[in-house]
């Protein structure tokens, strides 16, 4: 496959995770009582919202990284109402764990589609496996193409779920950190990272 065919695969790939992980945010907050991504029209899988939100991080440096480094990262990031956190932290803390959420689902639908494919003899296991080869395609052609598409699917939601999980601001898992604690504690914590923030 040639650069630019990887790069176009690696691109939907990302958008659409990326995109997934932010709407999962909005779509919590909205549930849990804070519309402010829905009004920003963070609640979709349409991902001009996100792009125009974040334009650095889910154009340019996903562009830059993959010609630069072989593979792509970047982020968005979706707006929430912090007076909604701190009154009701433990929702906060489950909006924040939404995202990971869905780059989880994202992995494991990848992964059952991978062993479809295996079991269907469409794909084998690969002598090497890496972002773009968690399988291969048996025969080329179109297989070879979902074979990436799937690889890329698999192994980038495992690592956006598994880094956003690291509890240090501002990722997501720094947010995850309150449903472990008090309420009257996360309250405070949450005030100490806005103050400062981290």
């Amino acid at each position: 496959m040639d650069k630019f065919s990887e790069g176009v695969i690696w691109y939907v790939v990302f958008l659409f995770s990326t995109v997934c992980h932010e709407a999962a945010h909005a779509w919590v907050a909205l549930q849990m009582g804070d519309p402010t991504a829905y009004e920003g029209g963070q609640v979709s899988l349409n991902p001009v919202p996100h792009m125009k939100r974040e334009p650095f991080g889910t154009i340019f440096v996903p562009i830059f990284t993959f010609f630069s480094a072989g593979w792509m990262m970047g982020w968005a990031s979706t707006p929430y109402n912090f007076r909604w956190a701190l009154a009701y932290p433990r929702r906060s803390a489950l909006m924040s764990l939404a995202g990971p959420a869905a780059n989880l689902t994202l992995t494991l639908v990848a992964g059952l589609l991978i062993r479809a494919g295996m079991a269907a003899g469409i794909f084998r296991i690969p002598d090497f496996i890496g972002f773009t080869s968690v399988t291969e395609a048996v025969q080329p052609g179109l297989s070879s193409e979902a074979a990436v598409f799937l690889s890329v699917l698999f192994f980038l939601n495992l690592l956006l779920f598994t880094f956003n999980l690291l509890p240090f601001p501002p990722l997501d898992g720094s947010g995850v950190v309150m449903l472990f604690i008090g309420e009257s504690a996360a309250q405070r914590y949450l005030a100490f990272i806005h103050r400062t923030g981290l």
